[in-house]
């Protein structure tokens, strides 16, 4: 073996070695969330004999009576929520009779305390006026960031009936993961608001 093939090989196990050497780059994979396939929009009426309120909502949502509100005795037979079994979503509606006892002011400002109660995880609240031909008017709190609810509202005629939602999840909030839902679940928010009717 004569020196250039000597010097060829000792040259090729040092490069080879180098590079063997060299820090591997580690590059993290952005996180993924599963694709929620989505029903098809169809409503449906919920129209019950004695509740002083009509609206519509969807096919693939189920109406149960709630007796309960956060450990709290519902005050009236016309609590109900709105199951999303399939999305793992919920809309609690809560109805209230405006009264001397219970004026619209005091309903406005526990309204107001409870929606604004989750600026601790928000990054945002924006809320929006709405006032419709049916003499229903009201708000709508749209909260950003990994609040517990995303989207909550109210509606009154600002005489006998005041009505309030909101939509929570079965999981730990995060913004990111629910986006694709919660926009999903606020156009039935919108429009369950858009075909509110009150029945007394």
């Amino acid at each position: 073996m004569n020196l250039k093939h000597l010097l060829f090989i000792f040259s090729f196990v040092m490069i080879s070695t180098l590079i063997s050497c060299e820090e591997e780059t580690f590059i993290p994979k952005p996180r993924g969330y599963f694709t929620i396939p989505f029903p098809e929009k169809e409503y449906q009426q919920f129209s019950l004999p004695g509740y002083p309120y009509t609206f519509e909502f969807p096919t693939y949502a189920t109406i149960e009576k709630d007796s309960m509100f956060f450990e709290k005795k519902a005050e009236n037979p016309w609590w109900i929520n709105i199951n999303f079994p399939e999305l793992g979503g919920k809309i609690f509606i809560s109805y209230k009779i405006i009264s001397p006892s219970q004026p619209l002011s005091k309903l406005l400002e526990d309204t107001y305390q409870m929606s604004y109660y989750h600026t601790k995880k928000a990054d945002f609240i924006n809320d929006s006026v709405f006032h419709l031909k049916n003499n229903v008017h009201g708000l709508c709190y749209d909260v950003g960031g990994n609040a517990a609810s995303a989207f909550q509202f109210y509606a009154t005629d600002s005489i006998h009936h005041f009505l309030r939602g909101a939509l929570y999840f079965d999981t730990t909030p995060n913004a990111d993961s629910l986006k694709p839902v919660n926009q999903f679940l606020r156009n039935d928010i919108q429009h369950l608001i858009q075909t509110l009717n009150w029945t007394r």
